[in-house]
């Protein structure tokens, strides 16, 4: 695609984004109360646009290689769970997850997205550090890819890894748009006979009449008393219209039955486990009634390539009968360790190798803290399949999460002193549904300021008593003393999560919760670079 192809589908007003948009918007924000934003908040300084030359020059600096296309199309579809169970929702053609993308680093990634759906859309490519005007976020990086209308996404893929991609546009990715992205490594270390794909899911839409705008518009309401959330926040705003994009749309009629979930409690996550009861949970789109099986040969030794789909459900994941070795996180290779089972928060991706045994395995992901589970079968040998009431014995073992791994030593970030230390308060409860950064709601005009060659230091402060996978757009950080390379972390309540990054990617970048419903209730914010 050409740029001047580019600039016609984002438009004027996008332009205006870095530029224009930002100053008649400074003034407003004169008022703005600085006291919790920490040294990055900048509310009259002049940022770097998605339509920057900076964003080309970066790009050319990753040297583009042999494009790779493909097509997408966003339709309205029924989609089967397995046995039987048909729902109707949105997807990426009539596939659940979507077809997978399969590139290799250092390709050039041409995908043209066509909305076949009654509302806008867009692709977020989650853990991608790419140009950011492809980074997918409508009302900051592009325009609305509105219905009947099309884009097309160019990039370069710069680093190997376990990846995904969904919308940024209200709760839709907790719909059926999504589908993974691997991106091989051309020099792969890892030696392996076999690979498999695995996708969690928790799934509402369709089922007896809900859909996960209701389920927005019921949280919305908060639960009075019954809180069991945090404090701090925004009291008194009504969130239930607030959306990634900015837009706002009536509130869906009430539809389907109650979803708000109360009582689920997991240690691992600090106590409050999730606010949303989902009906089934999945791998690979079905459920543990017709579950999909996975052949190998006793012995194969097998890469597990583990995401995280979900819009409000940590899965504790193990294979029964077996020890898994884990080689990456958020698609950078780790110090290998092993674990009986794995914990990911929603957007976390994880990649492990396993040499398995004879015979017919359950492979279970369990809702943490829901008391439901999502199913798959290993299947090397005879006997009878495990049934999806089985608990294996490796899930009350040795759990394994991201914020506990290394970074194996090619990735190690270089030791540095921040240049830049930005404080984001996680704040909010259950109560009001009040979720929000530093106590403020989104607001895309509102923006912490770094500068391209800085060492930043983001800090997130939880002081909510609900878990938070907090997501970061186009880098990659490190965990403190060495650890691992990621772009999504869970941050429990009560706690302080420290991560630094190279501010080498100009452009505006979303930072927020992945759960999709406390994103849409405000805790999101975006991080600019200076002129």
């Amino acid at each position: 695609m050409s740029r001047p192809t580019r600039r016609t589908v984002l438009g004027a007003g996008l332009a205006a984004a870095g530029t224009g948009l930002l100053t008649a918007c400074s003034g407003s924000m004169s008022d703005m109360d600085h006291s919790s934003a920490g040294s990055g908040m900048s509310s009259s300084a002049d940022y770097l646009g998605p339509e920057s030359k900076e964003i080309a020059a970066t790009e050319a600096l990753r040297k583009p290689g042999p494009e790779r296309r493909f097509k997408l199309t966003a339709v309205e579809t029924p989609l089967d769970l397995g046995g039987g169970r048909i729902v109707r929702s949105w997807a990426y053609g009539d596939d659940l997850p979507g077809k997978e993308v399969r590139v290799t680093a250092g390709d050039t990634l041409a995908l043209t997205l066509a909305n076949n759906l009654h509302e806008a859309t867009s692709v977020h490519w989650h853990g991608l550090a790419l140009r950011n005007d492809m980074d997918g976020v409508p009302g900051l990086t592009q325009r609305d890819i509105k219905p009947g209308g099309s884009f097309d996404y160019r990039f370069a893929v710069s680093h190997p890894g376990t990846y995904w991609f969904h919308p940024h546009s209200g709760v839709q990715q907790d719909r059926g748009l999504y589908a993974p992205l691997i991106v091989e490594d051309p020099k792969e270390p890892l030696k392996y006979d076999k690979e498999w794909v695995i996708v969690l899911d928790d799934w509402v839409d369709g089922v007896d009449g809900s859909t996960p705008d209701a389920v927005l518009a019921e949280l919305s309401k908060g639960m009075g008393g019954m809180d069991h959330g945090g404090s701090g926040g925004m009291e008194g705003h009504d969130m239930s219209n607030m959306s990634m994009t900015t837009r706002k749309s009536p509130s869906p009629k009430p539809s389907g039955p109650s979803r708000m979930l109360m009582g689920a409690t997991s240690d691992l996550l600090g106590g409050d486990a999730g606010d949303v009861g989902y009906p089934h949970y999945l791998i690979n789109g079905r459920t543990p009634d017709k579950p999909q099986t996975f052949t190998a040969r006793p012995g194969d030794r097998i890469r597990l390539r583990i995401i995280n789909a979900g819009g409000d459900t940590a899965f504790r994941i193990a294979l029964g009968g077996h020890k898994l070795t884990v080689t990456h996180t958020d698609g950078f290779p780790v110090e290998q360790t092993q674990a009986d089972a794995l914990l990911l928060g929603m957007g976390e991706r994880i990649d492990a190798v396993v040499t398995v045994g004879d015979g017919a395995f359950p492979l279970t992901a369990l809702a943490e803290g829901k008391r439901r589970s999502a199913h798959a079968v290993l299947r090397t040998g005879g006997g009878a399949a495990p049934t999806a009431s089985v608990r294996p014995k490796e899930l009350a073992g040795k759990v394994v999460h991201g914020g506990q791994l290394k970074a194996a030593e090619p990735v190690r970030l270089e030791p540095g002193r921040p240049d830049r230390t930005i404080e984001f308060e996680l704040t909010g409860s259950m109560m009001k549904y009040d979720w929000a950064i530093n106590g403020k709601k989104y607001d895309p005009a509102q923006r912490y300021a770094v500068r391209s060659g800085e060492r930043v230091r983001l800090s997130f402060v939880n002081n909510t008593t609900m878990w938070h996978p907090m997501h970061l757009h186009g880098h990659t950080y490190a965990l403190a003393d060495g650890g691992a390379r990621k772009d999504t972390s869970i941050v429990l309540p009560g706690k302080r999560l420290d991560v630094d990054f190279d501010a080498d990617n100009p452009g505006l970048w979303m930072i927020h919760c992945h759960n999709v419903y406390h994103a849409e209730s405000g805790m999101m914010t975006v991080l600019g670079y200076l002129k």
